[in-house]
């Protein structure tokens, strides 16, 4: 009989399970352990229950997650388990191609904006270049597109006139709210994120991305080249001014490259949208005596 529990015992010893690390392995189930401590009562020695508590521990810092949600002592006492999983973990430290190459692009747009805002300061290497870049990105401001139409529109006797004009206003407010909606959504600084202007805020032009500049340049560019008959060095001046007006928010460090880009796609998507719901006539004529009524009523 002592031989053979001392067989047992060294059987015991060379068994792999059997160490501390594996210990968890051969632990029942706990509701198993719940039933069993509750039939054998205090029959369970003192030695096995400080080593059935310390593997608990280490069954719970091992597994994390998995003991919180079967009722473990992590979960009764109301603690966050941080606990990840070593697949988590590799897919955090082995990101995707896509990812990788998203932030490379963003790094290096970063980089190339911040390079080009030569023109940020009243000291700095474009200095004699700034009031010219700021008069040019001014000629894209939303307020003089807006001012200079409704004057034009009262002004005018014509109906084809009037006609263009209002699409060019409605064009106006189209690409003011689509571009002022979009930032408020992304909510992108500029790459030197300084505060917005007095006429920023009038603009709603606060945050980076899209460009608003040259969204409108772009729509304000195709609008008339396709409604005014111009000679050739006129319509190059033109596209060379929507080009120029977006580069120039590059250069006062207010947009990056992207936002740039992303705004002339957008103002040629809201030129194609404008055409393709161009109001007749009649329906600007009903526009124009709305609004005269009501400038009456208010005088």
């Amino acid at each position: 009989m002592p031989g053979s529990q001392a067989r047992c015992r060294a059987r015991d010893r060379n068994n792999v399970l059997n160490r501390p690390e594996f210990m968890s392995l051969n632990q029942p189930p706990r509701r198993e352990q719940a039933v069993g401590e509750g039939r054998g009562g205090g029959s369970v020695g003192p030695r096995r229950a400080a080593f059935r508590q310390q593997s608990q521990q280490e069954d719970a810092g091992l597994r994390g997650s998995r003991d919180s949600s079967e009722g473990g002592p992590a979960a009764e006492g109301g603690a966050k388990d941080t606990s990840r999983w070593p697949e988590q973990d590799c897919m955090q430290l082995n990101p995707s191609f896509r990812g990788i190459a998203i932030n490379s692009l963003l790094a290096i747009d970063i980089s190339l904006s911040k390079r080009l805002g030569v023109c940020v300061r009243p000291h700095g290497p474009g200095a004699p270049l700034r009031s010219m870049v700021t008069l040019l990105a001014l000629s894209g401001h939303a307020l003089p597109w807006l001012c200079g139409t409704l004057i034009c529109l009262w002004r005018s006797n014509t109906l084809a006139g009037q006609e263009v004009l209002i699409n060019l206003l409605l064009a106006l407010i189209l690409d003011l709210m689509t571009v002022a909606g979009m930032q408020k959504l992304v909510k992108r600084r500029g790459p030197w994120d300084f505060p917005p202007g007095f006429l920023d805020y009038i603009a709603m032009d606060i945050y980076s991305f899209p460009a608003a500049h040259a969204s409108r340049a772009v729509m304000v560019s195709k609008f008339l080249l396709n409604h005014l008959v111009l000679a050739v060095p006129l319509r190059i001046l033109l596209y060379l001014w929507a080009f120029l007006v977006g580069v120039s928010r590059v250069l006062l460090g207010k947009h990056h490259l992207s936002d740039v880009g992303c705004g002339f796609a957008l103002g040629f998507l809201h030129f194609s949208l404008v055409e393709s719901v161009w109001l007749d006539s009649a329906t600007c004529q009903t526009l124009i005596s709305i609004g005269t009524l009501r400038w009456t009523l208010l005088v």
